[in-house]
């Protein structure tokens, strides 16, 4: 028990400073996740002030283990709420949308990171152009639900393409850490191998969701027969691990696995449990990834050193990074098809990085080559100041832009 004493108190630490920093974000119009991400810069940081007190927490080795739980159940849950029945009935707008939304910010950040980091290798390049790719789709439903633009066309568009931007962005991810991890291991890059990594990532997601959609009914129906409590949730939470564990055995990130699990699953899965009374899968997972997701955007604020925008690069990489972020996802609102719909509000919308950006970074910062860091220091706090740049400038961007097609559109009728 006296080993386990101190990770309490610093999970009870870790929970109330998230919570506040969540409260104080929702006040002001922001995602709670910002919030519980810019507590943990400002603990993290508090040595500039001559304070040391926290900064054990940054390095406890059991907050980072429940913090790394937290990312795989965060990443079911939205696949949960994002099924393979609505990707397919997203309409052309949304899959042109999500192509062209991951196509460039993928090829702007790499230019940009090329442009500005000459003296790292390509392999940080090609890194820093896939943590532009995904869209933060929790994010991005939140504020459409704020503005009371939920049920819109332009919604519709957003979300569908913000799940195929992560479907995407995760195969991309797939790609490039495996070729990352296979350089480091002496293999050269070669056209061959690429190929044989993207293989691996696309028979893995196809096969998951084809496996998934067909054997998770028969696979829900019977454990309905079940009388004991909480089986949908062990069952959901069990197929989830799984499934992660399975794309770590095939040399994938386990979140690309847990994103797998939760896409297939569908309400119509589990509706013997929801006849008897029992709450969604969806509604069931919410409190753990309540509990635990807050505990890693946490960790990511406290691993962001305000110290290195001192160093010369820094700050012009973070707005450069940045500007590529927004630039791209404007470059998908050309996917748009119908007159009718505002195309400008919809690049607006894709803008959000959020989780899904710290996700990947934080992948970034275990990835090595020869010995060195594919991400240093210096890249993963600038990449945590264009989450929290392009976070923070959604709401309030996305709130004019569909108030100033709204009057345009009045006064065209007019």
């Amino acid at each position: 028990m006296d080993s386990i004493a101190p990770l309490l108190l610093s999970l009870a630490i870790i929970l109330i400073v998230a919570k506040l920093g969540g409260h104080v974000a929702v006040r002001l119009g922001q995602p709670s996740v910002l919030g519980e991400l810019l507590v943990g810069v400002l603990i993290g940081n508090l040595a500039l002030v001559g304070y040391s007190g926290l900064q054990h927490l940054g390095s406890d080795a059991g907050l980072e283990l429940l913090a790394e739980l937290g990312v795989i159940l965060l990443l079911f849950q939205v696949g949960v709420e994002s099924t393979v029945g609505q990707m397919l009935k997203v309409g052309l707008s949304s899959f042109l949308v999500g192509m062209l939304g991951v196509a460039g910010p993928f090829v702007l950040g790499w230019a940009v990171a090329a442009w500005l980091l000459p003296s790292e290798s390509m392999y940080a390049h090609v890194f820093l152009g896939a943590t532009l790719t995904a869209t933060s789709v929790g994010i991005t439903a939140r504020v459409l639900k704020d503005l009371g633009r939920s049920q819109s066309s332009e919604a519709r568009v957003i979300l569908g393409a913000a799940v195929i931007d992560d479907v995407l962005g995760l195969v991309i991810l797939a790609v490039v850490t495996g070729v990352i991890a296979a350089a480091d291991q002496g293999a050269t890059l070669s056209y061959a191998a690429v190929g044989i990594v993207v293989l691996k990532a696309s028979v893995f997601l196809v096969g998951s969701l084809v496996l998934g959609v067909y054997l998770s009914p028969s696979l829900f129906s019977l454990a309905s027969r079940v009388k004991s409590g909480g089986v949908l949730l062990a069952l959901g939470l069990a197929l989830c691990f799984i499934t992660a564990w399975s794309a770590h055995a095939v040399g994938l990130a386990p979140i690309v696995g847990a994103f797998a699990a939760g896409l297939v699953l569908e309400d119509l899965h589990y509706r013997d449990f929801v006849s008897r009374g029992e709450l969604t899968l969806d509604h069931l997972v919410e409190p753990i990834v309540s509990f635990l997701a807050p505990v890693f955007f946490v960790l990511m604020g406290m691993r962001t050193d305000l110290r290195v925008f001192a160093e010369p690069g820094v700050l012009g990489l973070a707005a450069g990074l940045t500007l590529a972020a927004i630039a791209g996802k404007q470059l998908c609102s050309l996917g748009v098809v119908g007159l009718k719909l505002d195309r400008l509000s919809v690049g607006i919308g894709m803008i959000p990085r959020g989780e899904v950006g710290l996700i990947f970074a934080n992948i970034g910062l275990t990835l090595m080559v020869a010995g060195e860091r594919v991400v240093d220091q210096r890249i993963f706090s600038a990449v945590v100041a264009m989450v929290i740049v392009t976070t923070v400038m959604t709401p309030p961007a996305l709130k004019w832009s569909f108030a100033r097609f709204s009057n345009d559109y009045d006064g065209a009728v007019r």
